[in-house]
């Protein structure tokens, strides 16, 4: 499954391509509770086809009534127009936010593109399948756009007279080590909108597993750290135990840009872990400060599943920069837990 907003920009593109009108759907502006954020993007073709979402369902099938082209019973419902881009408030009124499905009297302010150019669409999905960040820059009294790379993402800005919107290539996940939790986290992953692949020179734990959907990596795990080209929207997480495959793979991670670098364990294990990085690869306490572990939030989890829950739980708040507080971590708050039990 890949970036949800590559999905909606390349569905587009293949209705633009084949001739069909179509319109991009922008959040650009929410008040009070929201189901979407802002820079949330939906696309609907002249058929009614919808791919993405702006909220929980109501306001993409008002959409569809108004903008897609029907005739029921002689009368011709609205098609999708030509022409500059409009801007549409869902949730004025308690009653209509109610009606929309927005919660608490919110309200949300769409700006719709209609038509978009194949050719541009194109282009920017190009450059997302290549890891490059993109600014999509609308004129608002044209509809004209330009695009051009960037090297960090910006938030959703809107002017009035110009929408712009960063897209960035789909995240990846590179887990050292096959298994069953490493199943059970590729899955979550996955379904996350992260693009996966596992590492594992043991060609039994490879055989003995089901990995539908990821890539696999079958070198030594250091040597595919370097080759995967770990970037900001990379991460990478050890899971073997073993400190042959780990270690060297941690080594290499510590030293890219990746959002995220943690190794399953103990709080033992990682203790030890960093006392050998220390002492034989003349790492320092300072430059560890990265690594993760004992990973995951604490859940009480026991089984893999419910580990791959907890330590993906960890991995999105990172990426989504949420703060985890101390008693969320594994060692605290199983201290913490002991001190109730006692």
């Amino acid at each position: 499954m890949e970036n949800i907003d590559v999905t909606v920009l390349r569905v587009l593109q293949g209705w633009r391509a084949s001739g069909q009108r179509a319109l991009l759907a922008t959040v650009v502006k929410t008040w009070g509770s929201s189901p979407r954020p802002v820079g949330s993007i939906m696309a609907l073709s002249e058929t009614g086809a919808v791919v993405g979402s702006v909220s929980g369902g109501c306001i993409e099938d008002d959409l569809i009534y108004r903008y897609r082209s029907s005739h029921t019973g002689g009368n011709v419902v609205h098609e999708i127009p030509l022409g500059k881009p409009q801007r549409v408030v869902y949730g004025v009124s308690a009653d209509e936010a109610h009606r929309f499905g927005l919660p608490c009297g919110g309200t949300l302010e769409l700006v719709l593109e209609f038509n978009p150019d194949p050719d541009l669409l194109h282009s920017l999905i190009n450059e997302l399948a290549h890891g490059n960040m993109v600014e999509r820059r609308t004129q608002l009294a044209t509809g004209d756009v330009i695009q051009q790379q960037v090297s960090t993402p910006k938030a959703l800005t809107d002017d009035g007279n110009y929408l712009s919107n960063t897209f960035g290539p789909e995240y990846r996940m590179l887990l050292i080590g096959a298994g069953q939790l490493a199943e059970c986290l590729s899955s979550m992953a996955i379904s996350c909108g992260f693009a996966v692949t596992v590492c594992d020179p043991r060609e039994e734990y490879l055989n003995g597993n089901s990995l539908p959907g990821v890539t696999i990596a079958r070198g030594m795990p250091d040597d595919v750290v370097r080759e995967f080209q770990v970037d900001r929207r990379s991460c990478v997480i050890a899971l073997t135990h073993d400190p042959k495959l780990d270690d060297l793979a941690l080594l290499e991670a510590l030293d890219t840009d990746a959002f995220y670098v943690g190794a399953i364990g103990s709080r033992r294990n990682n203790d030890a872990r960093r006392s050998r990085l220390v002492e034989h690869f003349e790492k320092t306490q300072a430059s560890m400060i990265r690594l993760r572990g004992p990973i995951g939030i604490y859940i009480g989890s026991k089984t893999p599943p419910e580990i791959a829950v907890s330590v993906m739980a960890e991995v999105l708040a990172v990426k989504n920069c949420v703060a985890l507080t101390r008693d969320m971590a594994v060692g605290p708050a199983k201290d913490l837990s002991n001190l109730r039990v006692a």
